[in-house]
């Protein structure tokens, strides 16, 4: 029972209310990200449903219950909101790749991409407008894993002669497929917010009866939600069915409604140490690694890493503050100091990066940006490349702390936060995103 949980005091909580049969209809687990909370939520599923010895429910438990939940595909599980999966599905991956002899990971593999597969579960999406161009992907998907079983069982095992781990070509191919597959999923059909539609239908299910002994509900990133869908969710809070159990999980608890955290049950995740990190990586990934952070080992198996994407960002940052400068000479107004000590930072870090020097020309910033950043194709990256370009701000701040509060701080702020809604929410193209965020950003730190 949580044998697969490191690190995380809230383990031992939600044991001892299990054993005691008190574990809340209802509960928020909060804490960063990547620190065990979809786990355990997915976890509380399997030991809720499991139909083995009572009090026990050990991870690698036979019963049919068990199986089905460490595949992720029993029907008394049903998962919606949105976090990015492309880096978790390529890390395990690569475990795969490295050892697809051993169980553990095929199933790290199938679990990564059934993550993703589950917030497109029939039940959220019927009568949804975008059901039809959803499904093709979604089955494309499917095929995938299916494949991959039959590819499975048909390798040739190692022998004494040839005990590789390593697994042959067809199994790296139908893993390219999968990851080209899985990139396609999130990025064209994954929303940044929890629409009114998926509770509502969410509330439907939750209604009907179980399979098994119990239904789980896990609503991933509960800030997200739209206003409509917060009552929505209260209204099933209110009134939860019978045998149902609801996981509501956040890094910002801060930003849920009173009526709605008055009606969970909390547990709080917390940071872990480097050295459990650590211990996270090598028994969930089967690799030994030292000093790495889970969120910066995720990052690693994307296209384009979290140190390129920084750089960029300075590099991004540094021509804004540069056409600012501009900007505010054909307007006959002093250059603000922020902006200069902006400029003077960010440039520094993106010639130290083999960038060049900042640009006053927008489009040829962004062609250098799309360029080196595979066109934001998988479309977390450019989310975690919104998340960079703040943080050019915040650290050239620090560099200074005699200046007063930086006036642009919102400015920033409301333009990331525009880009981040129209690629993730309305789909506009990062490269139009990124010319409207060029001209908001330098413009705005110019007039204010």
């Amino acid at each position: 029972m949580f044998e697969n949980l490191i690190g995380q005091s809230a383990s031992g909580q939600l044991k001892e209310d299990i054993g005691a049969g008190i574990l809340a209809p209802a509960m928020l687990f909060s804490g960063p990200p990547a620190s065990g909370k979809g786990t355990a939520a997915l976890e509380l599923g399997r030991i809720i449903s499991c139909e083995g010895a009572p009090g026990i429910a050990a991870w690698n438990c036979p019963c049919p219950a068990c199986s089905r939940h460490r595949l992720l595909i029993h029907p008394d599980l049903l998962i919606l909101g949105f976090r990015p999966f492309s880096a978790e599905i390529a890390a395990s991956a690569g475990a795969f790749m490295r050892d697809s002899k051993a169980p553990s990971t095929r199933i790290l593999l199938i679990r990564s991409v059934r993550k993703l597969l589950a917030r497109f579960n029939p039940a959220l999406w019927e009568d949804d407008p975008k059901a039809g161009k959803i499904a093709p992907m979604v089955n494309t998907l499917e095929e995938d894993l299916d494949d991959l079983d039959a590819a499975i069982s048909e390798e040739v095992p190692s022998t004494e002669d040839a005990p590789s781990k390593e697994c042959g070509e067809q199994l790296k191919k139908l893993c390219g497929e999968i990851l080209k597959n899985a990139y396609k999923l999130e990025s064209e059909a994954m929303g940044e917010t929890i629409p009114i539609g998926h509770i509502r239908k969410a509330a439907s299910w939750s209604r009907l009866a179980p399979v098994g002994r119990g239904k789980l509900l896990i609503i991933e990133n509960c800030n997200r939600m739209q206003e409509e869908a917060r009552n929505s969710l209260l209204k099933l809070l209110e009134e939860p069915p019978g045998r149902l159990t609801m996981v509501l999980t956040t890094s910002q608890p801060g930003s849920l409604l009173p009526t709605i955290l008055s009606r969970l049950r909390p547990y709080r995740f917390i940071a872990r140490d480097v050295a459990a990190e650590e211990e996270v990586i090598k028994r969930v990934f089967r690799e030994d690694v030292k000093g790495k952070k889970i969120n910066d080992y995720l990052d690693s198996f994307l296209p384009v890493s979290g140190e390129t994407l920084d750089s960029l960002a300075a590099f991004f940052t540094a021509s804004a503050a540069y056409k600012a400068a501009v900007l505010c000479k054909k307007l006959g107004r002093p250059i603000p100091e922020e902006v200069v000590l902006l400029g003077k930072y960010t440039a520094a870090r993106a010639e130290a990066a083999g960038l060049g020097r900042p640009q006053g020309e927008g489009s040829t910033v962004i062609a250098q940006v799309l360029e080196k950043a595979e066109k934001f194709e998988i479309r977390s990256l450019f989310l975690k490349f919104l998340y960079c370009l703040l943080e050019q701000v915040s650290r050239s701040r620090s560099q200074e702390a005699s200046l007063p509060s930086l006036s642009y701080n919102e400015v920033w702020k409301e333009c990331t936060a525009w880009a981040e809604s129209a690629v993730a929410t309305y789909n506009l193209r990062p490269a139009l995103a990124l010319e409207k965020l060029f001209t908001g950003l330098s413009r705005g730190m110019a007039e204010l």
